[in-house]
């Protein structure tokens, strides 16, 4: 008995699949309620000590995200002059990575944009003048500067599963070291903020979920290798 060949159309399934069922986990970790707890682990009445340690808000912020810059700057350079497993990817390809990569981060500014909710440093039990929220409570002000949801600094590494998604296609190895880059880098940048009071964890659980199911069309291709 042999096994048949996976589809085109079920491999195109496939990711759809995956991003269906991480909503659930997403919508039960919402329900625990224990986004205020974990927050508590990091914080004083006063507030969070690691809000402004010079190197998480200078390295792990500010210089991460201008190090994302950096990257996304260099992949819009190989739409012309491609590098690496790139090269497999005819230019329209390549511009259409670059094109979700940029959906995805513009996906994250909108709903920031429009979103009520403030940081954690931002509430009273840690020294603001906000209280909690959930960020289910649509149009319901916390009393403070809202915009804080979902974690904007964690998608400049969830932006680029754009990029593991493409290279997957045509060079599996460097697809999953693709795939193990980004998603460190997200958890990381997330958790970096998560520990200095700018966002709670289901922030940065759903940014990646955001950048996850941005629309993409991967090419139908075999691997080379």
């Amino acid at each position: 008995m042999h096994e048949a060949a996976s589809s085109p159309a079920s491999q195109r399934w496939r990711p759809l699949a995956a991003v269906g069922a991480a909503l659930p986990l997403l919508l039960l970790w919402d329900a625990s309620g224990l986004d205020l707890p974990l927050a508590r682990w990091f914080a004083t009445p006063e507030g969070f000590p690691l809000q402004y340690d010079p190197f998480l808000k200078g390295w792990m912020h500010e210089g991460a995200r201008q190090l994302g810059w950096v990257v996304l700057a260099l992949l819009i350079t190989c739409i012309w002059r491609p590098m690496g497993a790139l090269k497999q990817l005819a230019r329209s390809e390549r511009a259409w990575m670059i094109g979700t990569i940029v959906l995805s981060l513009l996906a994250v500014v909108a709903i920031k944009g429009i979103s009520r909710t403030s940081c954690p440093w931002d509430l009273t039990e840690f020294g603001g003048t906000a209280q909690y929220v959930s960020h289910w409570a649509w149009g319901v002000q916390d009393g403070g500067g809202g915009h804080c949801f979902p974690a904007g600094h964690a998608s400049t590494g969830f932006a680029f599963m754009a990029l593991a998604v493409w290279l997957r296609a045509v060079s599996p190895r460097a697809g999953a070291w693709t795939w193990g880059i980004v998603l460190l880098a997200g958890c990381v940048l997330g958790w970096t903020q998560q520990v200095r009071g700018a966002h709670f964890l289901s922030h940065t659980l759903w940014t990646a979920w955001f950048c996850w199911s941005t629309p993409r069309k991967a090419p139908c291709r075999r691997p080379s290798s």
